[in-house]
C-alpha cells in the first residue's frame, strides 16, 4: 500500500493498493479515505484500488482558490495520469459522487463504470441550499467538530447509532482533523454544482446506484427515480440503512461493488 500525494493549486494525497483492473474511491464529506477500509479488504486482492483524500481531508491541501466539484474532478484526473490508468470504474460516496459525475462529464473517455453510493446527480433543492447555509453558520459560530458532532450520528439510522455506538464515535473523532474552512469550502462546492442528470442519461457506461432506504441526506426517492436515465443501470436498494452503507451494510455494499465489476467486465468485452 502507497501513500502518494499530487501538488497544484489544490494537492492530493491519495493510497494506491492492489492490482488488476482499477477502481478509484472517493469519500463523501466529513470522511476521509478511511471510510473504504472494509471495501478495500474485500476488493485488494483482485483490483487495482486508488483511495484519494480530496483536499482539506487528510494530507490534501486546499490552497488560496476556490474548491468545485469539477476542481477535484481535475485532481482525479491528474491522480489517473500520475498513474498511467487510461480508464477505471469510479464510485463516489455522497459528495465523492458529485466528484465523479463531475469526472463524467468532462473526462468522461476514462470511465469504464460509475457508481454513486448513497448520491444523487440532482442539483441542491433551494430548501437543501437553505439548510446547508444555515449548516455553514452552525459552523462558523461554534467550529467544525461540533458540527461534524451534531452531523454524524444523523447519516446512520437509529438502530445503528444505538447498536454500533462505537463505531459512530470514531467516524466522529476522525473528523476531528477538519477545519472551519475546510468543511464551508465542502458545503459551498455542493451548493454551486449543477444538476448532472444529464450525465446519466447519455452514460455509455454501467451507473451503480446503492440506495439506503431510510437515507435522510438523500432521498431514496429521487435516486430511484434516477435509476431509469442510464441505458445500463443496476440498483441496489437496501432496507434499514441510512446514509453510510459502507459501515452500515458492509457485506451488501461489498458484494454489490463485486457484481457492478462483473458487469462492466461483460459491457467492455
Amino acid at each position: 500500500m502507497q501513500q502518494k500525494l499530487i501538488e497544484g493549486i489544490h494537492s492530493l494525497s491519495y493510497t494506491s493498493t492492489g492490482t488488476g483492473e482499477t477502481i478509484v474511491l472517493i469519500h463523501g464529506f466529513g470522511e476521509d479515505n478511511r471510510i473504504w477500509n472494509q471495501q478495500v479488504a474485500y476488493l485488494q486482492n483482485n483490483y487495482h484500488l486508488l483511495i484519494p483524500d480530496l483536499p482539506g481531508t487528510g494530507q490534501s491541501e486546499i490552497g488560496n482558490s476556490e474548491l468545485s466539484v469539477e476542481s477535484m474532478a481535475a485532481l482525479i484526473k491528474q491522480m489517473l495520469d500520475e498513474e498511467k490508468i487510461g480508464q477505471c470504474i469510479m464510485l463516489g460516496h455522497s459528495m465523492g459522487g458529485y466528484v465523479a459525475l463531475a469526472f463524467a462529464e468532462n473526462y468522461s473517455e476514462r470511465l469504464l463504470g460509475l457508481g454513486l453510493i448513497h448520491s444523487t446527480a440532482y442539483a441542491d433543492s433551494n430548501e437543501k441550499k437553505e439548510a446547508r447555509q444555515k449548516s455553514i453558520g452552525f459552523i462558523q459560530e461554534h467550529g467544525a467538530f461540533e458540527f461534524i458532532k451534531t452531523t454524524i450520528p444523523n447519516l446512520f439510522s437509529k438502530r445503528f447509532n444505538e447498536e454500533q455506538k462505537p463505531i459512530v464515535d470514531e467516524l466522529i473523532e476522525q473528523g476531528n482533523q477538519f477545519t472551519a474552512e475546510t468543511l464551508i469550502a465542502y458545503y459551498t462546492a455542493m451548493i454551486n454544482r449543477p444538476n448532472r442528470s444529464h450525465i446519466l442519461q447519455k452514460a455509455t457506461v454501467p451507473v451503480l446506484f446503492f440506495i439506503g432506504e431510510k437515507d435522510k441526506a438523500v432521498s431514496p426517492t429521487d435516486a430511484l427515480e434516477q435509476t431509469a436515465l442510464p441505458a445500463v443501470c443496476m440498483v441496489k436498494l437496501v432496507p434499514g440503512i441510512a446514509h453510510m452503507g459502507m459501515l452500515e451494510a458492509t457485506d451488501e455494499l461489498n458484494s454489490t461493488i463485486g457484481e457492478f465489476c462483473t458487469t462492466v467486465n461483460e459491457q467492455s468485452l
